[in-house]
């Protein structure tokens, strides 16, 4: 390395992978590159509002947490090998039931405190586990590569000279805290991480500050500067931590002794403690079951029911404890993971990598509601084929950032790296933003005909003088034709698009104006 050079905190922890023998790298357990700092929050006085960000790893069956009865029987000869009785589902609304494992989730519901959005995803779905989950913690489009995360460039825009000179008085509690080793990548900005990694709230660690004399300045002496001033970072936060940790309380009796359930116990004393972190990360492993998701001659138990159960004891605890702590109404906690599973099952009593799934955002601020379409399941569906994606996941972002978070507009179409439209995602009184869009979901008609069809396909749709996309997408989520991206005036249009040169098989027509979503199937034969 040169002279010249910079060593930044992405470089550091690259560096510290190969040099991990001579550099003291961990803490108690985490990492001492995790420790960042906030620079001035620029956040509205009277906004205290937190996210609590869910990660479930793997790529959680949305099929199988989420059912349908319209689509039941249907799903049943598709996944005779793994489908649920349709006696041991929990009920939610005349239509809908849950997985029989997630009661906790069952009476957040009839506490009127879930969003469910079905159908989350990304068009041109990857479906790799290291890549999916990228595009997710940045928020990049499925053909960019973007190191940063979505949490952190948000933190960047306001904080560019971040993590230098912190944390100081007018900021002395992190920006984000991840309950576990490693520092979330959704937290990354631009060239340091605004997350600590935590373990223990009672004992976050510290350590001594090198003490070798004059600094050299070389690549060496970069390092080293680096390491003392991240070491003295984290002593600071740890102080911080501590205190919050001893002020704080837990009040609900719900908890028990699973993992997560223990992280969000953390998170509930930290936030009842007084520490003013926005966002929290914490994840649960396990979801990538390509066999063995169900038991064999009981379906509704096996691995995926076991974490299912894990995700919704906890997250009911956490809740209630809000709710005693009388802290509910400021935090928001969303789930999310990298992908779903394909519609068909396969001969191993498991289900394999496929696109969209449901996405549950929950708290007291959260709209009670089931937002989007049931995925429609085709008998004859071929054994790629995944849940296509209704709503992008960058529309939930954007809802985050601006409605809950207070980020304007334009700060979140530079956080976004394009501009996506909120949902409809909170209560009234609960949003940051000065104002939301109205919504007609029930009032949007989408019509596509001929179907079947051999070479031309007609799209009806109304117009709202706003921008609509019209996309066509294959059964895997590739983009196959972008029909349509433009301002439409409010009156009925008609698109004629001819498809003679693709081959047979199913296709999906994916609408989107102001928010608003809808995907149509199309059999090409």
């Amino acid at each position: 390395m040169k002279k010249s050079q910079k060593l930044n905190r992405r470089d550091f922890i690259k560096l510290s992978t190969i040099a991990s023998a001579a550099l003291p790298i961990t803490l108690s357990g985490f990492p001492i590159f995790a420790n960042e700092i906030p620079d001035g929050y620029n956040f509205e006085e009277d906004n205290e509002n937190i996210l609590v960000l869910i990660q479930l790893q793997g790529g959680n069956d949305g099929l199988n947490t989420v059912f349908d009865l319209n689509q039941y029987s249907n799903l049943q000869n598709v996944r005779s090998n793994i489908i649920i009785p349709e006696s041991e589902l929990l009920a939610v609304n005349s239509t809908t039931r849950f997985h029989p494992s997630i009661t906790g989730m069952q009476q957040i519901w009839e506490q009127e405190k879930l969003s469910i959005i079905q159908n989350v995803g990304y068009p041109d779905q990857n479906r790799s586990h290291f890549r999916s989950t990228d595009i997710w913690n940045s928020a990049s489009s499925a053909n960019q590569y973007v190191s940063s995360g979505w949490i952190g460039r948000y933190f960047d825009n306001n904080n560019p000279n971040f993590p230098i000179n912190y944390p100081n008085t007018e900021n002395p509690h992190p920006f984000a805290i991840t309950v576990g080793k490693i520092v979330s990548e959704t937290c990354q900005g631009v060239s340091s991480n605004f997350s600590m990694a935590i373990i223990d709230p009672e004992n976050p660690g510290t350590a001594p500050v090198s003490s070798l004399g004059e600094i050299p300045n070389n690549c060496y002496g970069d390092a080293l500067k680096y390491v003392n001033e991240t070491i003295s970072q984290t002593n600071a936060y740890a102080e911080v931590i501590t205190t919050a940790n001893a002020s704080g309380n837990n009040l609900s009796e719900k908890y028990d002794s699973s993992d997560l359930s223990e992280k969000l116990k953390n998170v509930a004393k930290l936030i009842s403690g007084g520490l003013k972190t926005k966002v929290y990360v914490v994840q649960l492993g396990g979801f990538d079951n390509h066999d063995n998701q169900v038991v064999e001659g009981d379906t509704k138990k096996g691995v995926q029911a076991d974490l299912l159960k894990e995700l919704s004891d906890a997250m009911s605890a956490f809740q209630d404890d809000l709710q005693l702590l009388n802290i509910d109404k400021k935090v928001i906690g969303m789930t999310y993971s990298e992908f779903g599973r394909r519609i068909r099952s396969n001969a191993g009593f498991g289900t394999d990598h496929g696109t969209a799934a449901p996405l549950f955002v929950f708290g007291t601020c959260a709209k009670n509601q089931i937002l989007g379409d049931a995925p429609e399941i085709d008998t004859n569906v071929g054994v790629d084929e995944g849940v296509q994606m209704q709503f992008d996941f960058r529309n939930v972002y954007s809802t985050i950032l601006t409605d809950w978070l207070g980020a304007t507009k334009s700060e979140s179409n530079t956080v976004l790296f394009d501009e996506f439209d909120a949902l409809p995602i909170f209560k009234e009184g609960c949003s940051a933003a000065l104002s939301t869009n109205s919504f007609t979901l029930d009032k949007l008609e989408i019509e596509v005909y001929p179907n079947p069809t051999t070479d031309v396909i007609n799209i009806q749709f109304l117009g709202s003088n706003e921008l609509v996309k019209i996309t066509l997408y294959n059964t895997i989520g590739a983009v196959v034709k972008q029909i349509a991206s433009k301002k439409y005036s409010a009156i009925q249009h008609t698109l004629t698009v001819n498809i003679n040169n693709l081959p047979t098989g199913n296709y999906f027509v994916h609408y989107q104006s102001k928010g608003v979503s809808k995907t149509k199937k199309l059999l090409k034969y």
